[in-house]
C-alpha cells in the first residue's frame, strides 16, 4: 500500500515521525510520498527523504504558498529539484478559490510555472484545486500538447471535471473524504472512474477518515480509505491496493 499524499514536515507527525511510520507500516503501507508546500517545508522533506529509504518527496508551493513565494519560477524550481532521485513529483501546486490566501492572478502563475518546471523534468504534477474547476482544467488544458503527467489530488469536484481530467489523461488520488457521510456525490463519482486511474491518499495530518474522523490523521489510517473504496468499486480490499500501487509505479516511473 502506498500513501501517495502525506505531509510527513507537518507536526505533529515530525515530531514523531518513526512511531508514525510503523504504525503505518503494521497496516501495509510500504512508501510514502511527503508533499511539499513552501521552500521551509522543502527543506524538511529533503531531509526526511534522507533518512527514509521508503519515502519519496516533492517540490512546491501550495496555492495559499504563493504570495510569499513569489520569485520561485519555473528556473527556480528546476535548480532547487538538482540531481535527486527521491525527488519524484512536482507540487502541491494549483488553485484554491475558496480560502485565497494568495491572488488569484499570482496563483495562476506559480500553476503554470510549475506545469512547465514538471514537463521539462519528466515529472507528474500534483495538483490541488478548490473551488476553481474551470481555471484549473483550462490552464492543465493549455499544456495538454506537450502532454503533462497529472495526479489530482485529494479529488472532491464534480463528475463532469474528473471525467474533463481523465480526458487529460490524469490520474486521481482520493482520501478520506469518500469516507465522509454526506460524501455521497463524491462516492458516485470515484464508482465511475477507471481503476486503473485511481490513487489512495491520507493528506495527513488533515482529513482524517471515519471512524478517525476529528483526531490528527496520519497514514496508517489510509486503510479505512481504502476499504471504503473497494466497497465503492466493488472489488477485494486486495485488487484494490494492487490496483492503486500499480498506478502509483506506473505515474512516477519508480521501481519500487
Amino acid at each position: 500500500m502506498i500513501d501517495s499524499h502525506c505531509h510527513l514536515d507537518h507536526s505533529p507527525l515530525y515530531e514523531k515521525l518513526n512511531e508514525v511510520i510503523n504504525r503505518a507500516q503494521l497496516v501495509g503501507v510500504k512508501f510514502f510520498l511527503t508533499i511539499s508546500t513552501s521552500l521551509k517545508s522543502f527543506e524538511t522533506v529533503k531531509i526526511i527523504i534522507s533518512k527514509h529509504e521508503n519515502i519519496y518527496g516533492t517540490l512546491g508551493i501550495h496555492p495559499h504558498e504563493t504570495k510569499d513565494h513569489v520569485d520561485v519560477d519555473k528556473k527556480k524550481l528546476l535548480e532547487l529539484k538538482g540531481r535527486s532521485n527521491k525527488i519524484i513529483g512536482i507540487g502541491e501546486t494549483g488553485l484554491d478559490y475558496y480560502y485565497q490566501n494568495s491572488d488569484k492572478l499570482i496563483q495562476k502563475k506559480k500553476f503554470i510555472e510549475h506545469i512547465e518546471a514538471a514537463i521539462d523534468l519528466d515529472l507528474p504534477i500534483i495538483v490541488h484545486s478548490r473551488d476553481a474547476e474551470i481555471d484549473t482544467f483550462n490552464i492543465l488544458k493549455d499544456f495538454s500538447s506537450k502532454k503533462p503527467k497529472i495526479l489530482m489530488h485529494c479529488f472532491t469536484g464534480s463528475s463532469n471535471f474528473s471525467k474533463k481530467l481523465l480526458d487529460l489523461g490524469a490520474y486521481i488520488s482520493l482520501s478520506g473524504i469518500i469516507t465522509f457521510k454526506k460524501s455521497i456525490k463524491l462516492q458516485e463519482t470515484a464508482s465511475s472512474i477507471p481503476i486503473d486511474r485511481l490513487l489512495i491518499e491520507t493528506d495527513s495530518p488533515f482529513l482524517a477518515p471515519e471512524p478517525k474522523r476529528g483526531s490528527t490523521n496520519e497514514p496508517s489510517f489510509i486503510k479505512y480509505t481504502a476499504q471504503k473504496l473497494a466497497e465503492i468499486k466493488n472489488i477485494s480490499y486486495d485488487d484494490l491496493i494492487d490496483y492503486t500501487s500499480n498506478n502509483f509505479i506506473k505515474l512516477f516511473s519508480i521501481n519500487l
